[in-house]
This record gives C-alpha cells, sequence and structure tokens, in this order.
C-alpha cells in the first residue's frame, strides 16, 4: 500500500490523501485549502492526480476541508461512489452549496475565478453511497465490473434534490494485474462532529487507519470517539491541536455562562464566530440547558445568524439515532434541543440587518468561524471597536485569517476594505473545540498502540508537539506528515 499526502500535511486545511492498493486508487477526502488569498488560490491549482483514475473517495466528515474539492472531481471525470455517512452527505451537500453561494459572490465583487458550478454538486449528490458505522464493505478482488450510481440513488436533502443522471460504468484501474486482493473498508465513530468518522482499511494484509478530525472529550450531542482497532500498521492522523492542552470540559456550561453574563454587562455585544456545523449546533444545546432547564440567562437576545447553521440544524433534527445517550433522552421526552424562547434564527439577509439596529445587550453567533468571510464580517464593523463588547473565538484560527490576527492581538485590523481599530474584550474558549487536544490524541492512540503514526492535518509545531510525546510516553513510531511525500506501508 502507498499513502501519498496531496494536502492537510504542515497545514490543518485542504485535505487529500490518496491510497493506492492493487489496482486501486482511493481517495480520502478532498477539501479545500482555506485561510490567507495564497492558501486559498492553491485551490486552483491542478489536481496532482487524474480524477478518471480513481476508483473510490471516501469521505471522513462534512466540513469544507475535507470535501470542497468534492465537485471538482465530477467535473475532471470522476464517475464512482464517494462513501460517507447519511448525516455527512446531507451536511456536504449544505457546505458545498455555501462554498459556491461565496465564489459567486467573490467573482462578482472581486473578479476571483470559479472553481465549479451547480452541475457538479449535484453530480456529487447523484454519486453518494451512504454507509453506517461498524458496516463493513469489501471491494473484491478486481474482475473488470463496476458498481455505479444509478438512477434513484439521490437523496432526500434540506435543499433541492440533486438532479439525476446515468453514469458511464467506473473505469478499470490501471495496473500490472487485472486482479487485486480484496479491500475491506470499515466507518467507525470519530465523535468530531455530526456523522463524522475515522476510516479502517484492510488490504494485502496490513491494516491502516485514516482519523479525519478527532473529537473533542465529552462533547454534547456526539458520541465519544470510537477506540482504535488494534494492530495497525499506521495510523494517519490529524494534529490541530498537537501542542496545547484544553480547558476542563466539566466547566463548560459554567463558562459559556459566565462570557455571556461579562460580555452583556453594561448593555455589551457577545459576538462568537462559530463554525456552521457542530460547534453552532453545540453552543445553541448549551444554552438550551441553560435557558430552557436552569432559567437562566432568559432576557439575553441570542441571534442565530448564519443561514447554512440554520440548514445544517435541520440535519441534526433528522437523525437522533446519531446522538449521545443525554442528547437522546431529550429528543424521547420531546424537547427541541436547539431552540429556546430567547433564540431568534436571521436567515434572510434583511433579518440580519436589522440585528445592528436592535440595541444590547445581546449575542450574536455567526459565520464564518475564522471570519474569512460571512455574516460575522458586518457584525465585527459595528462592534469591534467598542471597548463595552466581547468577541469570543470558539474554534480553531487558520494563520492569516481575519479570526487569527484578532485573537493575536493585532489593531487595526481590515473588515471589508475598511481599518477597524479593535478595542473590544478578546476571549478563547478551547472547551467548545471540536478537536481532541494533545491529552485526547495520546490517551486514543496510546490505548490503541499503533505501530506507526503519521501526523497531518496540523502546523507544524503542535504536529512535531504530539509527535515527540507519543514517541517519548508510549514508544510509538511517529513523525509530521510531508506534503506530496509518499509513504509504503
Amino acid at each position: 500500500m502507498r499513502i501519498t499526502f496531496f494536502g492537510a500535511a504542515g497545514e490543518v486545511t485542504g485535505s487529500c490523501s490518496l491510497l493506492e492498493v492493487g489496482p486501486y486508487r482511493i481517495l480520502i477526502d478532498c477539501g479545500m485549502f482555506q485561510g490567507s488569498l495564497e492558501m486559498e488560490a492553491m485551490n486552483h491549482q491542478a489536481l496532482p492526480f487524474d480524477p478518471k483514475s480513481l476508483t473510490h473517495v471516501f469521505i471522513t466528515h462534512a466540513h469544507l476541508d475535507h470535501t470542497g474539492r468534492l465537485p471538482l472531481l465530477v467535473k475532471q471525470g470522476y464517475v464512482g461512489y464517494f462513501y460517507a455517512t447519511a448525516p455527512t452527505m446531507e451536511l456536504a451537500e449544505l457546505v458545498m452549496r455555501d462554498a459556491h453561494g461565496i465564489m459567486l459572490y467573490d467573482h462578482q465583487h472581486f473578479g476571483r475565478p470559479i472553481l465549479y458550478g451547480e452541475e457538479d454538486i449535484a453530480g456529487v449528490m447523484t454519486q453518494f453511497k451512504t454507509v453506517e458505522y461498524g458496516e463493513e464493505m469489501e471491494f473484491p478482488a478486481w474482475a473488470g465490473k463496476a458498481s455505479q450510481p444509478g438512477v434513484g440513488e439521490t437523496i432526500e436533502s434540506p435543499l433541492a434534490t440533486a438532479t439525476q443522471r446515468p453514469h458511464p460504468p467506473l473505469p478499470r484501474p490501471s495496473g500490472e494485474s487485472n486482479v487485486a486482493e480484496s479491500v475491506t473498508v470499515t466507518f467507525h465513530d470519530v465523535g468530531h462532529i455530526f456523522g463524522s468518522a475515522f476510516i479502517e482499511i484492510r488490504a494485502e494484509g496490513k491494516k491502516i487507519v485514516f482519523s479525519g478530525d478527532v473529537g473533542n472529550v465529552h462533547v454534547p450531542i456526539l458520541r465519544d470517539t470510537e477506540p482504535l482497532p488494534s494492530n495497525l500498521d499506521l495510523l494517519v492522523c490529524e494534529s490541530t491541536y498537537g501542542d496545547r492542552l484544553h480547558e476542563v470540559q466539566a466547566t463548560r456550561e459554567e463558562m459559556i455562562e459566565q462570557a455571556i453574563l461579562n460580555a452583556v454587562k453594561g448593555g455589551g455585544v457577545l459576538m462568537i464566530p462559530s463554525f456552521a456545523l457542530e460547534r453552532t449546533q453545540e453552543l445553541i444545546y448549551e444554552l438550551n440547558k441553560l435557558i430552557d432547564h436552569k432559567h437562566k440567562l432568559t432576557n439575553v437576545p441570542i441571534y442565530l445568524d448564519s443561514p447554512l447553521a440554520i440548514d445544517a440544524t435541520k440535519v441534526y433534527r433528522k437523525y437522533p439515532q446519531y446522538y449521545d445517550e443525554k442528547a437522546a433522552e431529550y429528543f424521547k421526552e420531546g424537547d427541541d434541543i436547539f431552540t429556546f424562547p430567547n433564540l431568534i434564527t436571521t436567515y434572510s439577509r434583511e433579518e440580519s440587518m436589522k440585528i445592528n439596529h436592535t440595541p444590547g445587550p445581546k449575542v450574536i453567533i455567526a459565520g464564518a468561524g475564522m471570519m474569512n468571510g460571512g455574516r460575522i464580517l458586518h457584525h465585527a464593523l459595528h462592534y469591534l471597536s467598542d471597548a463595552r463588547n466581547t468577541i469570543l473565538f470558539i474554534g480553531y484560527q487558520s494563520p492569516s485569517t481575519l479570526g487569527r490576527q484578532i485573537m493575536e492581538g493585532h489593531s487595526p485590523v481590515t473588515v471589508h476594505g475598511e481599518r477597524v481599530v479593535v478595542k473590544c474584550q478578546i476571549k478563547v474558549m478551547g472547551a467548545l473545540s471540536a478537536h481532541g487536544d494533545q491529552n485526547k490524541l495520546v490517551s486514543w492512540i496510546s490505548a490503541g498502540r499503533p505501530k506507526r503514526v503519521i501526523f497531518n492535518h496540523g502546523e507544524p509545531g503542535p504536529s512535531a508537539a504530539v509527535a515527540k510525546r507519543l514517541q517519548q510516553e508510549c514508544g510509538v513510531e511517529a513523525a509530521p506528515a510531508v506534503l506530496n511525500s509518499t509513504v509504503i506501508v
């Protein structure tokens, strides 16, 4: 088996790994590069492989840095299946359509190129095939046959259902032999976001795992990360927070309550740049417990100003079988865990604009989570320069993004072309991160004791830090991934 890293190696975004086993060419994720304009320009570079040669594409979860270039594969000739859990499939459609809308806006206002069209997103949805956690999929010895998407296998979506279309047969994989050993693939719950998975692949007498992104501990709504399979020859593991520790999870609810109380005293405004998938739903869930169950913060208007998050929440409501024990208990009791009396959802642009004409105190939850676009920028223009206000970061901030600049104390900053002096309070809460910290990663990996670990999805510092700790404490061979490098298993 050969694995080549075409993204998320030495940095966090652009996940894309190619596994070659026998005649099979299997892609694990194909996400967008995010951050600076230079990073985002990488999305428009030629793919380092021919999509027509791919035999399978596996998707770990729906975040843009794992799914954002899937339509490009269809556009360039991939006709096989995209394999993912049902929630991932539906959330991925929302994410891709949202990204396409941003591309259109950037093209109209800044002349930036458009990566793909709506017809390519529709093609992806037609070619999706859902899998369940724990379900073993065996791809048999190659016999010249191809399973292909057929008419009637599209999904029910919170948006318009994708246009269905027939596809040509899957091309015979390249290789010296027409016959390959079978490949067995199993998706396991990784507890990162709704429907997320780590992927176990067995072939040629070897066993490897691609972690995707590894979830935090005791995350609301989600079940805990499943244990690693034993006797792994290689683990490809994320390392986003490989050099840091989050706050104690037991204080999460108290921290949220205190952050809001401190921010809104004296009529202040609390801005929370939030990722539309998982972080927002988790935050709303925690607020539901505080407000509906403990009757706290009932006099503070809380705005959810993210169409993508509002649509994503519909998917969460649709799949209660993916909830953890506590969320499932609330659901069975008839509690809508994603709403409370003082939550105001603003879907349209007109509704969003009215928020800034409403006096404080108030809380505004809006995307994008790294402030590299979205409605949070409009609120930042209004509120960053007022010392009474607060901005609370609850997720990873990629280098060169506006969120990273503000978090690191830069001032003034540029928002929509305007220079803004940052006078508001700046707070960071790691307890709400969807990523496991260094302790979580080391604990999860050491329990499984793989023979070898390669860390991707991390900046050089975090990847090296967790690799060093794992080697010292557990004696496991570990190293950061190198972009465009190939590893033999």
